[in-house]
């Protein structure tokens, strides 16, 4: 039995120094398919609440190669969009660097409004529907790690991805990822990427479980979760070292639900996880749009790879120990 232990915790070493560095857009720990974003004319009732999404991706300070952030079907049509009749949408997609790009405040709130799209324009290319596109990456770059506003909170140089949809009504589904390639996905050692709100696809499986990790630090009192669209689609179950799964309320068709939750003091420094866990019958083509705030209003940063490590139930652990025993 102790040799299967150990073999099993080979693997899994294994696995996490095979990962660590693994850096797609939602992340492989996230399970979430791909981003989302519908264009300026769709129904809100489709599960985009604004039709603009920011990214945020973190660079360290001391990495000095070239970087390149790339984009996995920017097109809006063909195998994995969401059609709405006809496919008559166009996303633009801008990357920001420079004094701005992370510190200014509208940078880090949920809607497309004032000073969002703060910072130095890097580049910028709008896609409609394209075969050329479809399914397959598209690479902006390649950039200078210190193009990015340095950032002393994070020790690293932070650059901004935005997705817009400027016209027509189907919905552009896609991924990233932060690369030392124009042509390849090669991980950057260090490197996070990160939001303030996620608006996502949903897997069409039952039972399938969706995560983000929001990190708590030592001055959080409260976390308050939202969620849009929904669609009474499962449950959301927060797991943390002293949450074995406390559940909170899920949204209904084109309409928000939020939940307060009074953070532990032995959850600080630690990050959460938000399960989302898909019922069944499962809804298909379910697209929905989470954020996460403190006490102050403030809205909380989600992360990729999540600090820390993805959270487990301490119980885990005294079981671990009394099987040792």
């Amino acid at each position: 039995m102790k040799a299967m232990r150990k073999f099993i915790l080979l693997l899994l070493i294994i696995y996490i120094a095979q990962t660590a560095n693994s850096q797609p857009v939602p992340n492989i720990e996230e399970n979430i398919p791909h981003l989302m974003t519908f264009g300026l004319k769709a129904e809100t009732s489709w599960g985009d609440d604004d039709f603009s999404q920011a990214f945020f991706f973190q660079i360290p300070k001391d990495f000095k190669q070239q970087v390149f952030i790339r984009v996995f079907d920017p097109d809006t049509g063909g195998k994995v969009d969401e059609i709405a009749g006809r496919w008559n949408t166009k996303c633009r997609f801008e990357v920001y660097g420079g004094k701005g790009c992370h510190s200014d405040v509208d940078a880090r709130e949920t809607s497309p409004t004032g000073n969002y799209k703060s910072g130095t324009l890097m580049a910028m290319k709008v896609f409609g529907d394209n075969p050329r596109y479809d399914n397959q990456w598209y690479t902006f770059g390649p950039f200078n790690p210190a193009e990015g506003e340095y950032m002393d909170r994070f020790d690293s140089y932070i650059f901004k991805v935005i997705c817009e949809g400027i016209s027509g009504d189907d919905g552009n589904m896609y991924n990233y990822y932060i690369s030392t390639s124009g042509t390849e996905n090669i991980p950057i050692e260090g490197a996070n990427a990160f939001a303030y709100e996620y608006s996502f696809r949903m897997h069409n499986d039952a039972g399938e479980v969706s995560h983000i990790y929001p990190y708590i630090d030592e001055n959080t009192l409260t976390v308050k979760i939202s969620n849009f669209d929904w669609d009474s689609d499962g449950d959301i179950i927060v797991v943390s070292r002293e949450r074995q799964g406390q559940r909170t309320p899920v949204s209904g068709e084109d309409e928000w639900a939020e939940d307060e939750i009074k953070v532990l003091e032995e959850e600080k420094k630690t990050s959460y996880d938000f399960q989302f866990a898909k019922k069944k019958p499962a809804i298909r083509n379910n697209n929905v749009v989470v954020n996460v705030r403190n006490q102050f209003d403030e809205t909380m940063p989600f992360y990729t790879s999540p600090i820390g490590g993805v959270p487990k139930y301490k119980y885990s652990i005294i079981l671990e120990i009394l099987d040792e025993e």
